[in-house]
């Protein structure tokens, strides 16, 4: 439902599992938590790095089909550092 608060008093995007586009080329999938002075906080956080061989498809597949193979359970992302956030539900 579009406008929906997962959590009153938080942003749209709190508990939601997101994708960020890192213009680094990487790609980071986590639950959004927060928009803070330091960057965007993520918990369970998995991170793709195009040099592992792994595209990034193959990555959002794999994730979508078996779930977040979390690599950090916190990840506060520099805003210089964000390319896009989408939810991961909009790669199906």
């Amino acid at each position: 439902m579009s406008g929906h608060v997962f959590h009153p008093g938080h942003e749209e995007l709190h508990g939601i599992t997101v994708v960020v586009s890192g213009r680094s080329g990487r790609t980071y999938v986590g639950r959004y938590h927060e928009q803070t002075p330091k960057g965007t906080l993520l918990h369970d956080v998995a991170v793709h790095d195009p040099a592992g061989g792994q595209s990034r498809e193959e990555f959002l597949a794999r994730t979508l089909k078996f779930g977040v193979r979390a690599d950090q359970k916190h990840l506060v992302l520099a805003d210089e550092e964000i390319g896009e956030i989408r939810r991961l539900v909009e790669f199906e």
